[in-house]
């Protein structure tokens, strides 16, 4: 199976899950390509069998490289490849992830950036199997929001045991 593994990360916590999800990918013995999401980020999105997406949370949104790179596919797609009814491709599979501090709401803050992300692949007629949330600390001016935000203290978040829980969902998501 062909996987992409693509991401975007402002602070290295969505990085830490998308080499986790690298890893665990690898060891199954699965071809994927992991793309960190820059300016001028080309790929083929329709050749992989299973996308896996993921960004960090910023004001409710994914990072704007990765909002501009959907918005890029959605043009380069259109209407060739977005059909009415969005019809399932055979075979087409995305997991959408996201790395979330949710300093004021918790999780509520990061469900627009999911469904964001994962209306470019369910247009597509990707079926999508999981939406993951990973608490990961904020950084820079915001960094006081780790320890005083509704999720209690989230500092070096996300950390092993979060990781782990992702290479298990790796693991789980693909036996489906």
């Amino acid at each position: 199976m062909k996987v992409l593994n693509i991401f975007f990360s402002a602070t290295g916590n969505t990085k830490k899950v998308a080499q986790r999800i690298e890893q665990e990918l690898l060891t199954i013995g699965h071809e994927v390509d992991t793309i960190q999401v820059a300016k001028d980020t080309e790929t083929e999105i329709l050749d992989y069998d299973f996308v896996f997406i993921g960004s960090g949370v910023y004001t409710w949104m994914p990072g704007k490289p990765l909002m501009e790179f959907i918005g890029k596919q959605r043009e380069k797609y259109g209407s060739g490849e977005i059909k009415p009814a969005a019809p399932r491709r055979a075979g087409k599979k995305a997991v959408i992830y996201c790395t979330f501090g949710g300093g004021h709401t918790g999780m509520n803050e990061a469900v627009p950036a999911i469904k964001y992300m994962g209306q470019l692949f369910d247009h597509l007629g990707y079926e999508i199997l999981g939406e993951w949330f990973i608490v990961g600390e904020f950084h820079g001016k915001l960094a006081y929001l780790s320890t005083s935000g509704r999720l209690g203290n989230i500092q070096g978040r996300p950390n092993e045991r979060d990781l782990q829980e992702v290479a298990e969902k790796v693991i789980g998501i693909l036996r489906v």
